[in-house]
């Protein structure tokens, strides 16, 4: 553990029920399909049991959440909801009247709470891009453009612009922003300390996406939700929303040729995904606050990758046949000291030669992390390098160690080695889940930068070292 304030109580895996063997099966198969985990903390009764982060991923690092984002909306929805601010049959176009476009569609005047926290507004499919396209000024106004293509209330259809306009009419009614609001009404209340939000162009949060909250932060979210929204002694959400909101409100489809993941098609509450157990929120590549009421059990998972459903697989296969099938003192040391040593692979190589070396970016590659033509510089320094990227980028590379550097506000963990005539290092964007793959040809004095995952905002990689994040909305 770092020094920060626990949230939650600890406890050992047999003192709460929990087989260790069954979270080792659980790591063993994400091991086995090549899983990229950034961290995982299991809460049963209301005590971590186990908690575990990939090095250089780390306890007191906030992570991006992506999507996970919508389900700490829907919370902030339901606090408006019990202040008597706002109703799930309260209109889009009555709360934000200055956002109405001429010649709205009666649908688009129909549209109320309810739709928009279902994702059943008549739309096969998301609106954001097409929303951004017709008004890049105004995306609630975009969104009551874009056609719609069934009647309202019928279909589920995974739309992020629905959680974007919720954020801005939660913001209306009660005269606060929604990290403000959620700040003063959950995190401070529960001890949350670290929550940062990424921010479109006009400065508000996305509230569909761009949360930024430790493992644990998340893990305590998830333990809210499973004691109805008490938190000790003292209740923050209303324990009817929580209800209401991690139940299913609508069926959920397969893709056009008939496939879907198990857990997926389960059906969808108020910006939570109903689960074969309990129910989940979820966030792109790899973020999930997983409920099990049943067992009275919480798993909150980070990491960079596009296989939740494996992780979930996991969690009902392994980790569930464990419950009340507790071990023994041995079987908790070993686990622990497995979760205590869990790292991703650095890069492998040498130290060798200690030359510096001046090459440009080819960014011939669709999504790079630099622009065609940035100059790259590594300068050899005691027991690794020092990258400079353009005139804005001075980044700090380890050998055999990450070190870190904060060129334009937020953090980035480095490490790296010369593989023959290849300068090869791993930048990590430690507060998201991706990081960028930089190889240097000193022969060629060519460089390449790409991403593990091209992050779903921009490529930029200056972008993403900026805090908070400023962009356009337009994750798809």
């Amino acid at each position: 553990m770092s020094s920060q304030r626990a949230l939650l109580p600890r406890a050992t895996p047999a003192a709460s029920g929990v087989s260790s063997c069954g979270v080792a099966a659980l790591l063993d198969r994400l091991d086995e399909r090549s899983v990229e985990c950034h961290s995982i903390m299991v809460v049963r009764h209301g005590h971590v049991v186990a908690e575990g982060w990939w090095a250089p991923y780390s306890a007191e690092r906030p992570h991006l959440l992506y999507s996970l984002t919508k389900s700490f909306t829907a919370i902030a929805v339901g606090l408006a909801i019990g202040d008597g601010l706002l109703s799930l049959d309260d209109r889009v176009v009555d709360v934000l009247p200055d956002h109405v476009p001429a010649g709205i569609s009666e649908q688009g005047r129909r549209l109320t709470v309810h739709h928009l926290l279902s994702m059943t507004t008549g739309r096969r499919t998301d609106s954001l891009a097409e929303a951004w396209r017709l008004e890049p000024g105004d995306l609630v106004k975009g969104f009551l453009r874009v056609p719609f293509t069934e009647p309202e209330g019928t279909r589920h259809a995974y739309d992020n612009a629905t959680t974007f306009v919720l954020a801005r009419m939660v913001e209306r009614v009660t005269g606060r922003g929604l990290p403000e609001l959620l700040d003063e009404r959950l995190f401070t209340p529960m001890g949350v300390e670290h929550a940062e939000w990424d921010r479109v162009a006009s400065g508000a949060a996305f509230g569909f996406h761009g949360l930024h909250l430790t493992t644990e932060a998340v893990a305590a979210f998830g333990e809210l939700l499973l004691r109805g929204g008490l938190w000790g002694d003292r209740r923050l959400v209303p324990h009817e929303w929580v209800e209401l909101a991690t139940r299913r409100h609508i069926d959920t489809l397969p893709f056009e040729d008939g496939s879907g993941d198990a857990d997926y098609l389960r059906g969808y509450g108020y910006q939570f995904w109903v689960s074969r157990h309990g129910y989940h929120g979820d966030g792109s590549f790899g973020q999930l606050c997983v409920v099990v009421p049943s067992h009275d059990l919480v798993v909150a998972v980070t990491g960079a990758h596009r296989q939740a459903q494996v992780i979930l697989d996991a969690i009902w296969e392994c980790l569930l046949p464990g419950m009340d099938q507790a071990g023994g003192t041995r079987d908790d040391e070993i686990l622990a000291d497995r979760l205590r040593r869990l790292s991703l692979a650095p890069v492998p190589g040498s130290a060798a030669p200690e030359r510096s070396v001046k090459a440009s970016i080819d960014a011939a590659t669709e999504g790079s992390a630099l622009p065609d033509g940035t100059t790259v510089i590594v300068d050899p320094v005691h027991g690794g390098w020092l990258l400079r990227l353009g005139s804005l980028l001075d980044i700090a590379v380890g050998h055999g160690e990450w070190r870190e550097s904060s060129p334009l506000g937020r953090p980035v963990v480095a490490a790296g080695a010369w593989q023959g005539t290849t300068f090869v290092a791993d930048l990590y964007v430690i507060t998201t889940p991706h990081r960028v793959r930089l190889m240097v040809d000193a022969d060629t004095a060519t460089a390449v930068a790409t991403w593990n995952i091209v992050p779903l905002t921009t490529p930029s990689l200056a972008s993403h070292l900026r805090s908070p994040l400023m962009t356009r909305p337009d994750v798809a």
